[in-house]
């Protein structure tokens, strides 16, 4: 697949500055979760009740993303025949099958090895694209950028509780394997834009992933309750995270190699701590800890992004 040259979104200070925003938004997902079960009365242990939270979410997530993208492009944005297929490819990896096994194995593992076993997504996109599917070359500063930007993660969680080497299948493998979905979702979105407009495979895949997990967690005995004009604000806002986000991270995968854009998902964990610190008053955030991680992700994600001759020799996908 030949990337469009000469795109805006392909100059280097619009990647950064678009895939900010992204991460940032994903990053203040993290007080707003916390924040909706406490407003809509879900327990940490109510995983029913988690994924369908996160089911009405999603799915009002397509509705916004779908609404937006036909306002901006002035037509109503209903996919092609040939587009169903890859929808349901996307929001099964992207959506469904991630987040089940997010909540599932973040129920049965401490949160901080959660967050650090979340940030393993952006090692298994670069390895996936640069050794299986070989859309890119893989570098000895991509790996090096990958290591450098993981370490800045684990830090950044460092709190001197919740870590020690256990390790069981239904917990930290479910993290692992969820994290596994996302990487697989980001390369599959890349290969599906080609071809599709990112924003209507965004709004449409939510749309579906969302009804499964809805269904999922009625079924599993899930409520979803307390019903307010704060937590109905807070529960648009939240759809309104994943539809800008995932819509705008979709344009930029178009357009640029997949590594160049998820080595900052690395940054979501870092937005995700600042934000919280400021919007759940948690303490200890803005320390020494958290810049040295914020430095470390940076130097991450410019290796990554580094160009040299052997990347330069290929053609890109």
């Amino acid at each position: 697949m030949t990337i469009q040259k000469g795109h805006i979104l392909q100059k280097t200070w619009m990647v950064w500055l678009c895939a900010m925003i992204c991460t940032a938004l994903w990053g203040s997902a993290f007080p707003c979760i916390k924040t909706g079960y406490a407003l809509f009365h879900i327990g940490e242990s109510q995983t029913a009740s988690q994924i369908l939270f996160a089911g009405i979410r999603f799915f009002l997530a397509g509705i916004l993303a779908i609404l937006i993208g036909s306002i901006g492009q002035r037509k109503l944005l209903v996919p092609k025949r040939s587009s169903i297929p890859k929808i349901f490819v996307l929001c099964m990896f992207q959506t469904v099958i991630q987040y089940l096994l997010f909540y599932i194995g973040l129920a049965h593992t401490t949160g901080v090895k959660g967050s650090i076993l979340g940030g393993t997504s952006v090692l298994f996109s670069i390895l996936i694209v640069c050794l299986i599917f070989r859309q890119e070359t893989f570098t000895s500063h991509k790996l090096l950028g990958c290591i450098i930007g993981f370490a800045g993660i684990v830090i950044v969680n460092l709190n001197g509780a919740g870590m020690d080497m256990s390790f069981t299948f239904t917990g930290e493998g479910f993290m692992i394997l969820s994290s596994l979905s996302y990487a697989l979702s980001s390369i599959f979105f890349k290969r599906f834009s080609a071809d599709d407009d990112p924003v209507t495979l965004s709004g449409w895949q939510f749309l579906a992933g969302g009804a499964i997990m809805i269904v999922v967690g009625v079924l599993s005995g899930g409520q979803v309750k307390g019903f307010t004009v704060p937590s109905t604000l807070l529960l648009i806002y939240m759809g309104i995270i994943s539809a800008v986000a995932y819509s705008l991270w979709g344009m930029l995968l178009k357009y640029n190699p997949v590594s160049r854009i998820t080595v900052f998902g690395f940054m979501t964990q870092v937005f995700g701590v600042l934000l919280s610190a400021v919007i759940l008053k948690e303490k200890g955030a803005f320390g020494p800890k958290t810049l040295i991680a914020l430095i470390l992700v940076c130097i991450g994600i410019y290796l990554v992004n580094r160009k040299t001759g052997r990347d330069a020799s290929l053609p890109e996908t």
